[in-house]
């Protein structure tokens, strides 16, 4: 947290969205990815809007994908999609629920091709996951969700 992320950067150079750190008040926008700051969780409002917040910690982390996915789930409902990657324990799973109890779909990455299966293993645990896939077929299905 103390840190400066090049998160942001590291993904810019792997995809041809704009790939952005979020600051409180940005815009969602088609064709761009917003980054949570260091120490910060992202909230995505219905108005779509983004906030950052520095309440407390949920499984220990600060950005937590709970908050986020809960946040997500209340703003869009059955729009939602969720995509849980590889890493390590369980955050995430709790926010998913959230987005299959509103309709929304879930995606987890299959156990093989994770690095670290511990937070798609424990949404897949869920019961609620709509798609397993290894992490190459993720984009694909995404878009096909998204085209319709």
């Amino acid at each position: 947290p103390q840190h400066r992320s090049f998160m942001s950067e590291i993904l810019a150079r792997r995809t041809a969205l704009e790939v952005k750190q979020a600051q409180e008040g940005d815009c969602l926008a088609p064709g761009k990815v917003y980054i949570a700051l260091p120490d910060y969780h992202l909230l995505v409002n219905s108005n779509g809007t983004l906030s950052l917040s520095q309440s407390k910690k949920i499984h220990f982390v600060r950005p937590s994908a709970d908050l986020l996915f809960a946040s997500v789930a209340a703003s869009y409902k059955d729009r939602a999609i969720a995509i849980v990657l590889t890493g390590t324990g369980r955050d995430g799973a709790t926010g998913v629920e959230a987005i299959h109890q509103m309709g929304g779909i879930i995606i987890a990455q299959d156990e093989k091709s994770s690095e670290f299966p511990g937070m798609p293993n424990a949404t897949i645990n869920t019961g609620n996951v709509d798609f397993i896939l290894p992490l190459d077929q993720i984009s694909t299905t995404l878009v096909a969700l998204v085209m319709g």
